[in-house]
């Protein structure tokens, strides 16, 4: 029996797991549904953000990753051994290695924490890699060359921007603004402006079917139902996709200020080649309409979006363990 090689997406929004010779094998939210009476675990991923926000008293539906770091040790942990058997199936006779990709912010105690999780949860060896390292290797860079690429990656809780040149990271930041908080300043927008009180997964689905950061000629609408705040009576609301715009333009103008930090802080030559190159997306909060035009428009850089943005991570997470494992034998 071989040994898998696994490469884990731990995002805030959902986990990704990557099979070396099989791709991207499982692909769920992480979040996590437990009864508080009994303390024992009801449903995870798919099927636990299904109750959202939707649970009685006694079951609560938690996200044990907050801003893509552990806030809840033990129930990552369970689900990590979760989705690990679901992805390998029990039968394996030894353990896998993993690798794991964390924001490139973490701190050293974060770091471990996932890294103990990892080998609580089955793992023979656990290599640590930076998401946006990952980024690039899935978003099907060169990494190894001498030339400078940036990688924007906005996940659900963390944005990570870095540029990358000869395998890693010469300048990088990662701030906690990414897609939940696109979700977040659409629920506020409504409660403001329409008086409506809307859910996270009500949001969601505006900032998917009408959400963009740019305005564009083509005006979408949709209803929205929520709660009328006014008469505490459910009620539908047409949202046009311009209200949108103007409802993430604050969250949408950090990720560029923060683009716009680390391009100053770039060393010459290298901000040389990312002009020719231009930026690449990826993760799941650069599916956002209208963010490409936006950072190209702020920053006069060519932008494009990774070809399967939602992936990309998972992938190069994976590739990684065969990055290093070419790297041992040219040495």
């Amino acid at each position: 029996m071989v040994a898998t090689d696994i490469g884990i997406d731990l995002g805030t929004a959902s986990i990704l797991v990557y099979i070396r010779g099989k791709g991207v094998v499982l692909k769920e939210p992480s979040v996590v549904a437990f009864d508080r009476d009994t303390n024992k675990i009801k449903a995870i991923g798919e099927d636990a953000r299904l109750m959202l926000g939707r649970t009685p008293g006694n079951i609560v539906a938690v996200r044990p990753l907050r801003q893509g770091v552990i806030s809840d040790y033990t129930v990552t942990e369970k689900m990590l051994k979760y989705f690990i058997q679901k992805a390998v199936g029990k039968k394996t006779l030894r353990k896998p290695r993993i690798s794991v990709c964390v924001p490139s912010g973490v701190t050293e105690v974060e770091q471990k924490a996932v890294e103990d999780a990892a080998y609580q949860a089955g793992a023979r060896e656990v290599s640590i890699i930076e998401e946006p390292i990952a980024a690039a290797i899935g978003a099907g860079i060169d990494i190894s060359k001498p030339c400078g690429n940036m990688i924007v990656d906005i996940g659900g809780g963390t944005t990570d921007i870095a540029v990358i040149s000869l395998g890693g990271t010469v300048v990088s930041t990662s701030i906690k603004i990414a897609g939940d908080d696109f979700d977040e300043a659409i629920v506020r927008y409504m409660r403001k402006k329409h008086k409506l009180l809307i859910g996270e997964r009500t949001a969601e689905d505006m900032k998917i079917k009408i959400g963009t950061a740019f305005k564009s000629s083509d005006e979408e609408t949709m209803n929205v139902r929520g709660r009328d705040l006014v008469t505490g009576l459910p009620k539908t609301v047409e949202v046009s996709s311009e209200e949108t715009e103007e409802a993430l333009k604050e969250t949408t103008s950090q990720i560029v200020e923060a683009i716009h930090s680390v391009l100053e802080k770039t060393p010459p030559e290298l901000a040389a080649d990312i002009a020719d190159r231009g930026i690449v997306l990826t993760g799941g909060g650069s599916l956002l309409n209208g963010l490409e035009e936006l950072i190209a428009d702020r920053t006069g850089i060519t932008t494009m979006t990774a070809e399967d943005p939602m992936t990309a991570v998972a992938v190069g997470t994976g590739r990684y363990v065969e990055f290093l494992a070419g790297d041992r034998n040219e040495l």
